[in-house]
């Protein structure tokens, strides 16, 4: 298989992956700031699948989309954690408990508290932690 053949067939690959290869398969010369921003955001992530990395850190992956398009991704992700571990950065105190199976806690540059998400929002066991869990700052 020559370069070209090899990238294309990485291209559709992580495009299936995604769920945008049926969407964009007749558009890949389009440029991508036309596309919806959901799909923006799954290019983005189909963008470092063809890499094969072990970690994919994502800063508010969600961040500008609505409640359809935040619902999509985090369906995305949850297919992706099967062959990837994925990091994600967020605010949401409601996405973190929604999408993740262990979680770690920050406040001003240090681990506060890290473990199982259900048991960090059910029990936390700093009042730090339990405090931003329930808005009381933040």
């Amino acid at each position: 298989m020559d370069a070209a053949s090899a990238v294309a067939l990485a291209v559709e690959q992580a495009l299936v992956e995604v769920g945008l290869w049926e969407d964009l398969r007749y558009r890949l010369d389009e440029v991508a700031t036309g596309l919806p921003l959901e799909q923006q955001q799954r290019l983005c992530i189909a963008r470092l699948l063809p890499l094969k990395p072990e970690i994919i850190l994502l800063d508010e992956p969600c961040s500008a989309l609505d409640a359809k398009a935040t619902l999509a991704i985090e369906d995305l992700l949850r297919r992706l954690v099967a062959n990837y571990s994925i990091v994600i950065v967020t605010h949401s105190m409601a996405k973190a408990r929604r999408i993740s199976q262990d979680c770690f806690f920050m406040l001003l540059g240090e681990v506060v508290e890290s473990g199982p998400t259900e048991a960090m929002f059910s029990n936390p066991r700093d009042r730090r932690t339990g405090d931003y869990i329930e808005g009381r700052f933040g």
